[in-house]
Parts: structure tokens; C-alpha cells; sequence
């Protein structure tokens, strides 16, 4: 049969085509595709806003409001304006507090990462490669076991072992060496660095974990070609570990940091803060002061503080971050 053609008549209106409409309707929604993305990533983000205003902001501004009063918990607060920041300024235990945040700094970050870096390069390049891998990861969950167990939990329990009548002096005694003995968190010239050596123990788990996972993204031909090279497990650690695993590196510096300057589970099992204040962090003395002397207004100051602190700190280290990609990417 053969085809035959029709023509609509002169102004009669000609049927769209079935799907002329809903392409229609996807070319009008294909116009702003960013603004409906940003909608609905903005709807998911709502839940942990709201969270995060409840939890976080809503306390943090009342804070900042209850460091300008003078409030023992009870009754109305009395606006002292910065009288509680001035106070601060010339309060010899505030900056003892924080010169002995400088010692946890050191004690939880500085330490515990290069020591970490150096087990994890040992257990992953070295005892993986020796014996069986399992070695290995078995050493890691052993080593990671501190961070395991609760903070106070540790702390009640090296406080036993550190006592003057304690497991630590006891095996002094054992093997001849009582003349060395002390009262090792009792003592204004070894609190301190008893408490240091306690969270080194604590603290240096987290970074071999961190590190020998960063070490498994490592491409295995860099080693390879440098041992062929003639490079030693110590040039191949300085110039392809290091370098590879330098995010990661970041990562834990910053988060260390930030639980340094917070740190106040262990100093609360151990010290107490003291003897004479040798051992207090901005935390417990914020934590004194609110609850212990009940001068919300001076320890809502002292927290403040620690929390700008911790901003800018991040901050610092976000934009060395930065400079630091920016300026691998230009080489």
C-alpha cells in the first residue's frame, strides 16, 4: 500500500509530540542543577546542625556570656564586664596551667607521633615483611590497646602502680635499686613527668594505627626500585615514607593537639591537679574553679579561653595544611 502524507490545515494547532513536554521539563530543571544540589545537601546537613547548635554553640555562647558575670550557680548572674579576663591576666595558676599544657603537648603529640611513625615504619616495612603479617597486626592491637580502655580506668590504675607503697617502688626494691624510689605522683619534682610518661603510654597507640594504614597506600615499586637503588631501610623511610604519608601526618598532629590542650581525664584520675598545681591543665582548673570554688563566672573565662585557643590552633594548622598541598602541587 502506498505511503500517504497529510498536511495540517493553515492555522491548525499541529499535536506535541508525547515526550516534547517532560523534555521540556528536564531542560527547565537542567538550568539551575547547582541550586537543587545545594538544596538538598543543605537538608542533609540540617540534622547535625541542629545537633551541633544544641550541644555545642548553644553551651559555647552561654559561656562566653556567663565569663563577663560573677554567678555562684545560684540566683541571678552580675554583669562584671572583663573583670573575670583581667583576673586571668595576673592569676599566676592560669598560666602555670598553661605552660603545663606545653609539657602534654609534647607528652601526646610530639612524641607519641614520631615514635609512631617510626613503630608503624618498623612493624609494616620491617615485621610485615619478616614474618607473617599477622605479627604484624597483632603488634598494632597490642600497642593500640590503651586507647581501649577508659581514661580514668587507666589512670585509677597507674595511680596504684605509682603510689609510694605501689608495684613501681616494689620492683625498685626487688631488684636492689630501693635508694630510687619515690612518691612518683606525690613529688612537685617528678608529678610532672610521671604524668607525661603515663600519656605517652596512653596516647602512642593511636598514631601506629593511623600510620600503618596510610602505609598500605603506599605504592610497594618506590621501595622496590629503591632498594634496587642501594637504599637502606633508613634513606627509604626519609625520602618515601615520610613524604608519602604526609595527610596522614596532618591528621594526627592536629588531632593530638587538640586533645592535649583538652586533656582532663588523666590529670583528674591521677594529680588532681597538684601537688601545688604542678601537674594543672586549663581544664581542670576550669573544672575547680566552676565546680570545686562554685565561680562559674571565672572558670566559664578560663574554658572560653581554651576554646579560642583550640580555633585558632586548628586554624594554624588547616592553613599549614593548605600551604603545604599548594606548594607540593607547584613542584
Amino acid at each position: 500500500m502506498p505511503a500517504t502524507t497529510t498536511s495540517a490545515a493553515p492555522g491548525a494547532q499541529v499535536p506535541a509530540h508525547p515526550t516534547a513536554a517532560p523534555a521540556a521539563a528536564r531542560r527547565r530543571r537542567s538550568r539551575h542543577p547547582a541550586r537543587t544540589g545545594g538544596l538538598v545537601y543543605w537538608l542533609y546537613l540540617l540534622p547535625g546542625g541542629a545537633l551541633f547548635a544544641a550541644v555545642i554553640g548553644g553551651p559555647f555562647v552561654a559561656s562566653v556570656y556567663l565569663s563577663f558575670t560573677k554567678w555562684s550557680g545560684v540566683g541571678d548572674p552580675r554583669w562584671v564586664g572583663l573583670a573575670n579576663y583581667d583576673r586571668l591576666v595576673h592569676d599566676e595558676i592560669f598560666w602555670t596551667s598553661f605552660k603545663n599544657t606545653v609539657a602534654m603537648v609534647v607528652a601526646m603529640v610530639v612524641v607519641p607521633t614520631l615514635l609512631g611513625l617510626l613503630i608503624a615504619a618498623v612493624l609494616f616495612d620491617g615485621v610485615g615483611r619478616s614474618f607473617h603479617p599477622r605479627v604484624a597486626s597483632g603488634l598494632r592491637a597490642a600497642i593500640y590497646l590503651p586507647q581501649v580502655l577508659p581514661v580514668v580506668v587507666a589512670g585509677i590504675v597507674w595511680g596504684w602502680i605509682l603510689r609510694p607503697d605501689g608495684a613501681a617502688n616494689a620492683v625498685l626494691d626487688a631488684v636492689g635499686l630501693g635508694a630510687l624510689t619515690q612518691d612518683w605522683l606525690g613529688s612537685p619534682g617528678t608529678a610532672l613527668p610521671t604524668v607525661m610518661l603515663v600519656m605517652i603510654w596512653v596516647q602512642i597507640g593511636y598514631p601506629v594505627v593511623i600510620f600503618m594504614a596510610a602505609l598500605q597506600r603506599v605504592d610497594p615499586e618506590l621501595y622496590e626500585a629503591a632498594e634496587l637503588d642501594g637504599a637502606g631501610w633508613l634513606l627509604r623511610f626519609r625520602h618515601i615514607t615520610v613524604p608519602q604519608i604526609r595527610p596522614e601526618t596532618f591528621v594526627v598532629t592536629l588531632t593530638c593537639t587538640i586533645a592535649a590542650l583538652k586533656v582532663f581525664a588523666p590529670v583528674y584520675a591521677l594529680t588532681r591537679g597538684g601537688p601545688d598545681n604542678v601537674t594543672n591543665v586549663p581544664s581542670y582548673f576550669a573544672y575547680y574553679t566552676f565546680f570545686k570554688k562554685l565561680n562559674v563566672g571565672y572558670g566559664s573565662a578560663i574554658a572560653t579561653v581554651l576554646t579560642l585557643l583550640i580555633v585558632l590552633v586548628t586554624l594554624a594548622f588547616l592553613r599549614l595544611q593548605r600551604a603545604s598541598e599548594q606548594a607540593e602541587e607547584g613542584n
